[in-house]
């Protein structure tokens, strides 16, 4: 079953996105900071797709440690139409508004397109 990471502090975005993924046999882990990446990153949890509210960017998400994740997963930043943060090499971005199915059927795509 393949693992996705859903990074928010907004718990509505992760809680709702979780349960779509979860509907669809995806492993969908909600956390709340780039310590529980690093956490669950520790614990061997190997996402196949991580998916970033662009509000953690300016919280404690370090863009390069982003930009590194993404050379290994795919990486989708949830970002503001008015005040984008700036791109991040081999990121998706996805701009608001948004529905939690948009979201869910680009993960999906990224999961099929790597075979998973």
């Amino acid at each position: 079953m393949p693992v996705v990471f859903v990074v928010s502090r907004d718990w509505t975005l992760r809680t709702a996105l979780r349960a779509e993924l979860r509907e669809r046999a995806i492993d969908a882990l909600g956390l709340e900071t780039a310590d529980d990446i690093g956490k669950a990153l520790a614990q061997g949890i190997v996402p196949s797709v991580v998916v970033i509210d662009s509000a953690e960017l300016e919280h404690e998400l370090p863009r390069e440690q982003i930009a590194n994740l993404a050379k290994q997963v795919a990486v989708l930043v949830i970002d503001s139409r008015v005040l984008p943060a700036p791109p991040i090499p081999s990121t998706e971005r996805l701009e608001r508004p948004i529905t939690i199915g948009e979201i869910a059927a680009r993960v999906l795509a990224h999961l099929t397109a790597a075979g998973n």
